[in-house]
């Protein structure tokens, strides 16, 4: 891949493609009749959407289809890992977060590596939507999108399963801990 374009060579895309087509064959409850040759001419036509689910892909999000917007025309992707995706744990939550903190700062945030990878973190009703797919987030817990509301309080929202059942909580936006990521959605 170049590092000036967010495009993949043909090579890399082929195998993403492969893994990406394995994934949504061996989940199919994710994706109810959709068929994947409409996706794959979908992500080949998109070749920037592609490089942002290689991005979701190289970070542990492990991204599978989980819907198809019938007025827009996308399919929706979200990170499908049972985990918070690995490589996006240990970050606070946006940057006016990580520069109010006085000392240990993380390495980045959770709002700048969604945007950095071309995609959104996941709302709270996303966030419920998916957990009805599957178990996720059993040992994590993932940064969700939140209102400016609550922003302007200092706080943000995360979610997790425990207990067989999905809690949506709230902490500083500051904090971070290793155990914690983001789970991110894109539409193609």
């Amino acid at each position: 891949m170049s590092n000036n374009t967010k495009r993949l060579s043909p090579e890399h895309s082929q195998e993403l493609l492969t893994i990406l087509k394995s994934r949504f064959e061996k989940n199919t409850n994710r994706h109810d009749d959709i068929k994947w040759e409409n996706v794959q001419e979908k992500l080949e036509a998109n070749p920037e959407k592609l490089w942002s689910i290689d991005e979701m892909e190289v970070t542990g999000g492990e991204p599978d289809v989980v819907g198809f917007d019938q007025k827009s025309g996308e399919f929706l992707f979200f990170d499908c890992a049972p985990e918070s995706p690995k490589d996006r744990r240990s970050l606070c939550y946006d940057r006016a977060a990580w520069e109010s903190r006085k000392a240990n700062k993380p390495k980045n945030t959770a709002v700048d590596v969604a945007t950095e990878m071309g995609i959104e973190l996941l709302t709270e009703e996303e966030y419920q939507y998916l957990q009805q797919l599957g178990n996720f987030d059993l040992k994590t817990s993932s940064w969700l999108k939140t209102t400016s509301d609550i922003r302007k309080l200092g706080g943000a929202i995360f979610g997790d399963r425990r207990f067989g059942r999905v809690f949506i909580y709230h902490n500083g936006a500051d904090s971070y801990y290793a155990a914690r990521g983001f789970r991110g959605s894109l539409r193609v």
